[in-house]
């Protein structure tokens, strides 16, 4: 009896515990989705600009950091696929935030291609579109790209850009072929000689590297193309419009995360790889240290985030001469200025 008595005892003490247990748990699953200051944390989604790369993993440091959580947010990162995809996904209500190349968004909004978005931060002063190739393609100059293969997503800023990047530049549009590919799959296909060249942002020559085994040749368009920006951070225009303090707390937050990723480019790609396992760690930090010079600018001085109304009509006059816009647009139709950091 004594001994029936004692394993009821037990049994009682490791329910209790379990229940203990379980308690605890629950409660600091419940603190972790809490702000510093207790309230419960907004979730968010958001896209990075093109896969999972160095130049993309300021988004993973200001979570890891815990940069998004102190401004409120609980932020679920996942991989965009270029401009158009990242403004396809964000009006369509799938996700709230992600960076988009301006002149890429330009394009689409005076084509009647998107709307319902705005720019709300720049993340890069000049554009990063590029061309690249790798050594023994037998490609030096814009002018070598005729008859050649080219791959990139269909809704890429680089693809999408290229008719205009092509004129100015005094390439035959109609000589040169583009194929499809995934944003992660791109150098791969370099490398492996399916296509001479592919899409891609100038920072990412340590990647290609790494990953192709050649040394990268690399055809910026901001070589024909001046005053253009960068990535720019979008929203929808229905959350910019219901919501536009917690838009800048998020902008406020994810521009921590860039200013502390280009400082500490190192730790940065070790974050990436910690929630991205296939990243290269030091492509990444590389990525990261060629980017820095384009996030801050002779434009933008010391200020992260600045977006100036009257580079952005200019950059909308250039490609409306080179009759690459059907409408006309003026800068306040794609920016939010009331939202952007102030320089």
């Amino acid at each position: 009896m004594r001994r029936l008595t004692r394993s009821v005892a037990a049994a009682a003490l490791a329910t209790a515990l379990a229940l203990v247990g379980g308690c605890s748990s629950d409660s600091d699953k419940s603190e972790d989705a809490k702000a510093g200051n207790g309230a419960a944390l907004e979730k968010v989604t958001y896209l990075t600009s093109f896969g999972n790369f160095g130049r993309d993993s300021y988004a993973w440091v200001a979570k890891e950091k815990g940069f998004f959580k102190e401004a409120g947010f609980d932020v679920d990162i996942k991989p965009g696929q270029g401009t158009g995809s990242v403004i396809q996904t964000i009006t369509g209500g799938q996700a709230d935030f992600g960076p988009i190349d301006l002149t890429g968004g330009i394009l689409q909004l005076g084509n009647g291609q998107a709307k319902d978005f705005v720019a709300v931060a720049a993340i890069q002063q000049r554009t990063m579109a590029a061309i690249v190739s790798v050594e023994g393609k037998n490609i030096a100059t814009p002018k070598d790209l005729e008859g050649k293969k080219l791959a990139d997503t269909p809704t890429s800023v680089v693809r999408n850009l290229f008719p205009t990047y092509a004129r100015l530049a005094g390439i035959d549009g109609s000589k040169v072929t583009w194929v499809n590919g995934e944003a992660q799959g791109l150098i791969g296909m370099l490398g492996s000689g399916a296509v001479d060249g592919i899409g891609q942002f100038v920072v990412g020559q340590p990647t290609v590297e790494a990953v192709a085994k050649k040394k990268p040749v690399v055809l910026p368009y901001s070589n024909v193309m001046q005053d253009l920006y960068g990535n720019v951070l979008i929203t929808s225009s229905k959350i910019a419009k219901e919501k536009p303090e917690m838009v800048k707390r998020f902008t406020t937050a994810l521009l921590k995360g860039l200013e502390y990723s280009l400082a500490h480019p190192d730790e940065a790609g070790e974050l990436l790889k910690k929630n991205v396992p296939a990243a290269n760690p030091a492509a990444s930090a590389a990525e990261l240290q060629l980017m820095a010079a384009y996030v801050r600018s002779s434009n933008s001085g010391t200020a992260i985030g600045t977006l100036d109304s009257g580079r952005v009509a200019k950059s909308i006059a250039l490609l409306q001469g080179a009759g690459a816009l059907k409408q006309n647009l003026t800068p306040d139709q794609i920016i939010d200025f009331n939202l952007a950091p102030k320089a």
